[in-house]
């Protein structure tokens, strides 16, 4: 499948803004079924500057920084991806859990890759221990690892409600656990705390959604803004897999990675600081259509 993806970011200032310097994080990735064909950014006011790195994680990272005064800033980012992925079945043999935890462990490489580095807190998901013995529950001695995280994702898709209005990206874990509801950045991080509490390497996925969904299935929650899945790493056979919890779903043709890191911290499409107005008001659209 290739998809046109457009993804328009906009901020509008109070008063007048002397500076800005913005991480911009939007060029999708390639690799594991998915192929980058375009890609492109137009920013308005013009950046005096604009510098690309490859971060750690293997995403594209663009510093841009902006110098003449603006009330307005437009972040116009357009893409074109091709999506070919088999997921594996959900009643597929996966090895029992416990061993995939202890290989984990046992990795010798430190690359982006490298289960290892999943299986740790990051800054925006902590290992509670609540959170923890919720997701034990999907995982009884010698269950299939993919078979308990199936049941686990279940779970939070079915025991927690879809709310936009009720959390913002800086709402603690803790509390989205609490009150079982959130969006879908929420359901990931539940949903990676409860596996890294385990011990089981679990990675934060940060894509988008087909826009229009097939003819006579639903429409997918989060398909009109960027979207969040998670990618457990399932032993070496089954490699990395993706699990959406807020849709309950396998990762497979409707979903288009943008970056991966621990959280939302490593991903965020765009952040960055500015000098001036106190108040600003943000506004997010994405659409994401299907060429062919």
């Amino acid at each position: 499948m290739i998809y046109d993806i457009r993804h328009v970011t906009t901020y509008s200032y109070e008063s007048p803004v002397s500076f800005a310097r913005c991480t911009l994080r939007l060029e999708p990735k390639s690799g594991d079924g998915q192929e980058l064909i375009s890609h492109s950014v137009e920013i308005r006011p013009r950046p005096a500057d604009r510098t690309a790195r490859r971060d750690f994680f293997g995403t594209l990272t663009e510093s841009v920084v902006i110098e003449v005064a603006h009330r307005n800033l437009r972040i116009d980012s357009r893409s074109r991806v091709s999506v070919s992925r088999q997921p594996p079945a959900r009643d597929a043999f996966s090895p029992p859990w416990e061993g995939i935890r202890d290989i984990a462990f046992e990795a010798t490489s430190l690359g982006p890759s490298s289960p290892v580095g999943y299986v740790f807190a990051s800054p925006l998901v902590p290992v509670l221990r609540a959170v923890s013995a919720y997701a034990a529950s999907s995982f009884a001695p010698g269950v299939g690892i993919l078979a308990g995280a199936i049941d686990l994702m279940h779970r939070i898709r079915t025991e927690f409600r879809y709310d936009p209005k009720a959390t913002v990206i800086s709402t603690p874990l803790k509390e989205v656990f609490d009150n079982r509801h959130g969006v879908c950045q929420d359901f990931a991080h539940v949903m990676i705390a409860g596996l890294r509490g385990l011990g089981l390497p679990a990675a934060y996925v940060s894509g988008y959604l087909r826009t229009i969904p097939p003819p006579g299935q639903p429409r997918l929650q989060g398909a009109d803004a960027t979207h969040a899945w998670v990618s457990l790493w399932c032993g070496a056979e089954l490699g990395w897999v993706g699990l959406d919890p807020t849709n309950d779903l396998l990762v497979a043709n409707d979903h288009i990675v943008l970056a991966v890191g621990r959280d939302f911290s490593d991903v965020s499409p765009v952040d960055g600081i500015i000098v001036g107005s106190p108040k600003q008001k943000l506004g997010v659209a994405v659409d994401v259509l299907l060429v062919e």
